[in-house]
This record gives C-alpha cells, structure tokens and sequence, in this order.
C-alpha cells in the first residue's frame, strides 16, 4: 500500500537507531499511563476520571475565524473540508474544559458520523433540518445556539457570522439522562513500558504535509523540544487567540471519499459529504515517526479502528490526537 506520493525519507542504520533510544525511552515513559485510570480519549493517566460526556464542537477554520480559541484543551480534533474547500473541525472536549471555545459554525453532513461513537453532545451553532436530524437519529443530542440553548454568546471583537462563541461547562450542563456517561476510548493508546505503533515500527518523519483541498494546506512538523507536532496553515504558524501553538501528540491522516451532495452554501458552492464508513488508507504519526495503516469504521455508530500492515491494530501516544480527513481524489499527503 503505498499512501505518500513524495518525501523519501532515509531509514535510520542500527547505530542512528539505537542513539535514539535514550530519548525515545524518556517520551514513552512520560506519555504511557501509570495509574489504573487513563482519560478515554487520550490515554493519558489521571488519579480519577470525571463522570461527564463527551462534548463535540464545530469550530471554524476560515482566515476570518483565526485564531480560534479553545483548539489546544480538545481531546481530539477532526479536519473536515467544507464548501469552498475551506475546512472546519470537530473538537472533542472531555479530559479538559476550557473556559471559552469559538467561533463555533453550522453542523455539517459528515458530523454525525465523527461524533455518534461518543454517544453524548453535539455542539454547533445551527445547521440544515436534515442535518440535524441524523445527529438526532444517530443518538447524541445536539445543543444548537440558534434554538436557544445556553452556554453560547457572541463577541464584540468579530463580525458575524465569526463571533459565535460557546462555554464548554454550560453546555455539558444541559447533558440529559441518556447522554451523561463518559465516552468509550475512540483510540487505541500504547500501555505502560510500550512504544506506539509509529515508533515502534515506522520511519522517522520530520513534517506531514497535507492538501485537503485548493486552499486548505496544513502542515506538521515534529518538535522534539516541545514532545508533540506543530501544526501551521500553509507556512504560518497556527496559535491560539493567547498566543500558544497548536499540536497535537498524534496526528491520524484518513483518505477518505468526499462527494458533493445537493445542498449549497449562499455563494453557491455545493456543500461536500466526507463519507467516513467503510475502509481506506491512513498514516499515523506519533513521537517524530509515522507508520502506514488501513482505517476501518462499518457503521455510522462505530469508531474508526487502525490496523497495520499485519492486521495488528495501531496505538497511539497518550495524548492528545487530531484527525485529517484528506480526500482520495485531490488530496495529497506528503512526508519528509
């Protein structure tokens, strides 16, 4: 199977691998957990678990909504094209609820998909009826800032519709009975004493470059210093609204099929469905390696599964983890 189009990357020879060990063993003992918990969907180790669902977001992405404020708090986040080809993300919040979360956007058709294997709340700011319902129908509950709900406001300092911002606690707050519990790991996170599978098994990789679309190019680049991958759009560093770079310790690229539904946005632009079941290529990126896998996900309800070459399955750095959804027909993904 062969994913990366360009970017040779050297393999290491025994002596450059063994030299790495050290530091590698000091990154897996940081990350791996200790304890008898470990947050769901990071993996990472806690003393106690707090009893509260998962919150998915919509998050906006365009030039307008940068920088976004919140991104760096979410569990996972998930890179969707939308219409335009700009994109957007569903922001997992579960380990970690940050003050303030925003721009929050419309739902989309491919978000019931991502956010149905969490089984608790799906948060945007409005959206198409049919859109809405298959949230519904999919077994979360949608908490919409166009039917009133709380925990949602809008700022002076953007125009709309840029300025939709959200409380994350307010809106776990109105969690009903059948969407309070905590979500099942969507992951599989290496254990204590092991490497992930990228380290264990991959190549070394310096950065991932994406195209997800025209106009959407998001790169990462490994920082040993900082433990995690940089994100930048393009060539600008990506922060938040506080200054601080977005990363992430694994990033999951996904090739996936994008077809354009009947719906359009007010430019006219069809409104593109990523179909997120089924089976397809991935790579995996964790700890400054990557490793080739196939993604496989049968049903809207299901979580996606990461498999290698061998049929193993793939686990990832505790940690945080963000979801590219790079299109099989004009994406592209490129290591070095």
């Amino acid at each position: 199977m062969v994913l990366v189009a360009t970017g040779v990357v050297a393999w290491p020879t025994a002596e450059e691998h063994l030299s790495d060990l050290p530091f590698l063993d000091s990154v897996v003992a940081a990350l791996t957990p200790s304890s008898a918990h470990a947050w769901p969907l990071t993996g990472v180790p806690a003393d106690a678990i707090a009893d509260r669902p998962a919150l998915a977001v919509k998050i906006e992405n365009s030039v307008d909504a940068r920088p976004q404020t919140g991104l760096t708090a979410a569990d996972v986040v998930w890179e969707q094209v939308v219409e335009g080809g700009i994109t957007r993300f569903v922001a997992v919040y579960h380990s970690d609820l940050p003050p303030e979360i925003g721009p929050v956007r419309s739902i989309r058709p491919m978000d019931p998909a991502i956010a149905a294997p969490l089984a608790g709340l799906l948060a945007f700011s409005g959206g198409v009826p049919t859109y809405v319902t298959a949230a519904q129908d999919a077994g979360l509950q949608v908490v919409s800032q166009d039917s009133g709900a709380d925990g949602f406001h809008r700022t002076t300092t953007r125009a709309a519709p840029h300025n939709v911002y959200a409380v994350p606690q307010t809106l776990v707050d109105q969690a009903d009975a059948a969407h309070r519990a905590s979500p099942g790991a969507q992951f599989d996170h290496s254990a204590a004493g092991e490497r992930p599978t990228a380290v264990a098994a991959g190549q070394p990789t310096t950065t991932l470059e994406l195209t997800l679309s025209g106009v959407s190019r998001p790169r990462w680049t490994w920082s040993a210093a900082d433990g995690r991958w940089l994100r930048s759009e393009g060539s600008t560093p990506a922060v938040e609204a506080d200054g601080r770079r977005i990363g992430a310790t694994n990033v999951v690229v996904l090739r996936v099929d994008v077809v354009a539904t009947e719906a359009r946005d007010p430019a006219g632009n069809p409104v593109p469905e990523t179909i997120l079941t089924g089976t397809g290529r991935a790579l995996v990126a964790s700890g400054g390696y990557t490793v080739e896998a196939t993604w496989s996900k049968p049903g809207t309800g299901d979580r996606v599964t990461l498999a290698g070459a061998d049929g193993a399955p793939v686990t990832l750095a505790p940690g945080t983890t963000w979801v590219e959804l790079v299109p099989n027909s004009d994406g592209a993904v490129d290591i070095a």
